[in-house]
């Protein structure tokens, strides 16, 4: 098994765990101590996606980062439809900067040593 297909596993793995928790009841959630938190796990949440999806797709820097903003939205958007759970754009917001702290470095990176 190649490298790119263990890591495409795991993320897809990831990228349903994170859609199963997000949807959750809150009851079954571990209680939540600060209200900052929660935009933080929605960063670090869509850091580790985007980290895993880095060597699962390396030719696909827009379509990764943009799928994961999709994912994130529809998730808020699922949330709104549950009735126990509430969509939050501040969330998605959170999720886009997650985004953000991995792609931008990563597609700086691309930029300079593509041009070499």
């Amino acid at each position: 098994m190649s490298w790119r297909v263990l890591f495409r596993a795991v993320f897809w793995l990831a990228a349903l765990a994170v859609a199963v928790l997000a949807l959750s009841p809150g009851e079954y959630l571990p209680p939540q101590a600060l209200n900052w938190w929660d935009k933080a796990q929605h960063a670090l949440a869509f850091v580790v996606l985007a980290l895993l999806g880095l060597p699962a797709y390396p030719r696909d820097f827009g379509k990764l980062a943009a799928g994961l903003l999709a994912f994130g939205g529809l998730i808020e958007l699922a949330q709104s439809a549950t009735g126990w759970r509430f969509g939050d754009w501040a969330d998605w917001l959170a999720d886009c900067l997650g985004v953000a702290v991995v792609m931008a470095p990563a597609w700086w990176w691309h930029r300079l040593h593509r041009s070499r």
